[in-house]
């Protein structure tokens, strides 16, 4: 009888002191995530210095430093459409200490590279889908077309002449055009670069032809006259671009592409985590101030929820693959 009752004891506190850990390991963990974030987040950006993403990234970070704070650093990491930056993020430990600006190529990499070091939608959790902006289809003013009718008929007359430039094999600017081409049945040589900036400037030089990008980075070209605005690709007109016509208004019935950006963690990432940031962002973009100097660079503000940002990345990739297959596009 004392021996079960000692065995009896034993068990109990061996349970107590099992039941005692457990509960101390589930507040250590609420500790923690109510504590996020513990150190200064990092927003990495895929892409260089002044372009939109860049511009997003340099917008959120003040305002998100003061409402989590902790300092929020923008971190470039350009390079190799956009995977160098989004293989950082997806190797991260998922705290929500380490986020990336999410962008077009996160959709249209995984048809254009064989290999990728993640996979898109595995190794990420979107937090929000946070603008949109268009490409603007834009040509050097020397070019003999003012529509984009007009330059349809130049492309058909001129086969394989007409030379436009992108940001890179692959890059929204790339595809942008590539559907372009396909939806009209014309052909153009391609000019890839290293990003939009040199793009850009070889088109006011007159160096290529033609080009779409977004229009952080060409709006102040057009305002100039050193370059000539056709169509704007969403199928909408661009928030202070009222004059501009769509291209599909102006002779593609359907053409449509969108360049968006917006905030994604590494998958694993807490929910709670998410939707704090979540919460932070959209309260941020929803500020006066902060959509009207957005949409002097033509950006809409979108700030949705991650789920719905999810399911647009994933109609993204569809969509993209469909493009990319159709015109043969391929990077070993």
């Amino acid at each position: 009888m004392g021996r079960d009752w000692c065995s009896l004891r034993r068990v109990r506190i061996a349970h107590l002191t099992r039941v005692i850990a457990l509960a101390a390991g589930t507040a250590s963990v609420a500790g923690a995530q109510a504590q996020y974030p513990s150190r200064p987040v990092r927003i990495i950006v895929p892409t260089s210095v002044g372009s939109a993403a860049d511009t997003l990234a340099r917008t959120l970070a003040p305002p998100l430093a003061e409402r989590l704070g902790q300092p929020v650093v923008v971190d470039n990491r350009a390079g190799a459409a956009a995977v160098i930056g989004a293989e950082a993020v997806a190797r991260a430990a998922p705290d929500g200490h380490t986020l990336l600006i999410g962008l077009p190529a996160l959709a249209i990499n995984p048809s254009i590279y064989r290999k990728l070091p993640y996979d898109v939608l595995r190794d990420f959790a979107p937090i929000t889908r946070a603008t949109s902006q268009p490409n603007l289809l834009v040509v050097h003013p020397s070019l003999p077309a003012k529509s984009v009718k007009e330059l349809i008929a130049l492309a058909k007359a001129r086969p394989g002449e007409l030379v436009f430039a992108s940001s890179g094999i692959g890059a929204g600017s790339h595809l942008t055009m590539e559907l372009f081409l396909l939806m009209t049945g014309t052909r153009m040589l391609h000019v890839p670069y290293k990003g939009p900036a040199p793009g850009v400037i070889d088109l006011i030089s007159g160096r290529v032809s033609v080009m779409s990008p977004s229009t952080v980075a060409t709006l102040p070209h057009v305002r100039s006259g050193r370059l000539r605005a056709l169509g704007v690709t969403t199928l909408r007109r661009a928030v202070g671009l009222p004059d501009v016509p769509t291209v599909a208004e102006a002779g593609v019935p359907g053409y449509e592409s969108v360049s968006w950006f917006g905030l994604v963690a590494p998958a694993g990432t807490p929910k709670d985590v998410i939707s704090r940031l979540h919460q932070e962002a959209v309260a941020i973009l929803r500020a006066p101030e902060v959509g009207e100097r957005l949409a002097r660079d033509g950006t809409e503000v979108v700030a949705g929820a991650p789920d719905e940002f999810d399911a647009y990345i994933r109609a993204e990739i569809v969509k993209w693959a469909k493009v990319v297959k159709a015109a043969g596009i391929k990077v070993e």
